[in-house]
């Protein structure tokens, strides 16, 4: 009766941690993401062009709309300077050759000469492109400040 009960209880378990993992494409789309938090994190701009779509758009938290561009000129620029860009509480779902990303970053750093030190709510749009994920479309809202 005991080896019954420790196989049913291994079984489980393993079936736990088979489900408990997001598939191949959901990891990658993470992976995608956490690299792109790093190319903005180090202002890296080929990082981010090979990141996002050339058509890319970004709504951010005051409701304009930015670019690639915009993005990679920044990047150029140093500006915002971050010392932190780190997403989380993150959840993706695939459908096909697109995925969305759901989660919070945290930013902190100097934009034009001023700290900040800020938490958004995002959601991020991703299409295969040529066999890797890219960054189509993004949408970010700040979130209130608890301290």
């Amino acid at each position: 009766m005991k080896t019954v009960a420790v196989f049913a209880l291994l079984n489980l378990a393993s079936l736990l941690l088979v489900f408990g993992q997001g598939s191949d494409e959901e990891n990658a789309v993470l992976q995608t993401e956490r690299e792109l938090a790093t190319a903005y994190l180090r202002s890296d701009a080929d990082a981010i062009a090979r990141g996002v779509m050339e058509d890319y758009t970004l709504t951010n938290s005051m409701g304009k709309i930015t670019t690639r561009s915009d993005d990679i000129d920044e990047a150029k620029k140093n500006n915002p300077k971050y010392e932190m860009f780190e997403n989380h509480d993150m959840k993706v779902r695939v459908h096909g050759d697109t995925a969305v990303v759901i989660g919070q970053t945290h930013t902190k750093g100097i934009s034009s000469g001023k700290p900040f030190d800020s938490e958004f709510q995002f959601t991020d749009t991703f299409i295969r492109d040529g066999g890797r994920w890219r960054l189509l479309a993004g949408h970010v809202s700040k979130l209130p400040t608890v301290r």
